[in-house]
């Protein structure tokens, strides 16, 4: 069994690699969509440190700098922390600040993308790619694209038909493969798609490295902590006589948590870890 790219562990090994730079440039140009695509990038990320894996508080991302001199910024989150919005343009901000040492003239700075994948839904709309930038909002005149964000919602995105491979969108593409790597959709795709049949041999060879399985299990643990954690804060809730309002707002919360992992754990593992009844995280 492949490994999901939609774990951010998962998704940082296979698209954080040099030898995968060209199916990340692909993802990359399928997201931004620029007039002038981007041809080389330069990658930027620290390497995986084995000890941080299991810190739930580890960022995930991978940083690249272009060769038109961009800097873009990806990271796929798993759960809602319901502060996604504000962790982004705290995020984009640093990224964009850092760019420039002591008595260096502001116009050095570069334009910057964060890019942010979900596993869950963020956004008051039926779209699952959503960017923003800087601009005037009586007249909707842009003041700069040096800012630029992109959040893409995975459980927005619509169920691809094999007879309609050949017609999606490239973007669409990319997300079925970081959703459903094994599909039949994915299959159809590896035959014309060149990058994403070299990140299917990647994610091959990385569902197989015995290393990449011990560190793959780390990162599955600390989503397991984290789930453990809520489970206990409820029953401390209980103990404290908290008022049924709240408590039902707690299960809410846990739902809204196990809804967001269902691309990451199986059901099984999710109900265990949560006490959600299967037939509960079916009807998610």
């Amino acid at each position: 069994m492949l490994m999901k790219p939609s774990m951010d562990f998962v998704f940082k090994r296979l698209f954080g690699a040099e030898e995968s730079k060209d199916s990340l440039i692909s993802l990359l140009n399928a997201i931004i969509k620029s007039d002038s695509p981007i041809k080389n990038i330069e990658l930027k990320s620290p390497d995986l440190e084995k000890q941080h894996i299991g810190d739930k508080f580890c960022r995930l991302d991978i940083k690249a700098k272009t060769d038109k001199g961009e800097i873009i910024n990806v990271e796929i989150q798993v759960r809602d922390e319901y502060n996604m919005v504000q962790k982004t343009l705290y995020y984009w901000s640093k990224i964009y600040s850092d760019q420039l040492g002591e008595s260096e003239n502001y116009k050095n700075l570069a334009r910057t993308v964060c890019i942010n994948i979900l596993n869950f839904k963020l956004l008051d709309n039926d779209r699952y790619h959503n960017t923003y930038r800087l601009k005037e909002i009586t007249t909707n005149e842009e003041l700069t694209d040096i800012e630029e964000i992109h959040f893409i919602e995975l459980p927005k995105s619509k169920e691809i038909k094999s007879e309609e491979v050949n017609n999606i969108d490239s973007l669409l593409k990319w997300i079925e493969f970081i959703k459903e790597p094994e599909s039949e959709t994915v299959r159809i795709l590896e035959l014309t798609d060149e990058t994403i049949r070299k990140a299917k041999t990647q994610l091959y060879k990385l569902s197989l490295d015995k290393k990449t399985i011990e560190q793959y299990r780390i990162r599955e643990k600390a989503l397991y902590d984290e789930i453990s954690a809520l489970e206990n804060s409820r029953e401390k809730g209980r103990k404290e006589g908290l008022q049924e309002g709240e408590v039902k707002g707690e299960l809410k919360a846990k739902k809204k948590l196990a809804k967001s992992l269902l691309d990451v754990l199986d059901i099984e593992t999710i109900s265990k870890k949560t006490s959600l009844s299967i037939e509960e995280i079916r009807q998610l």
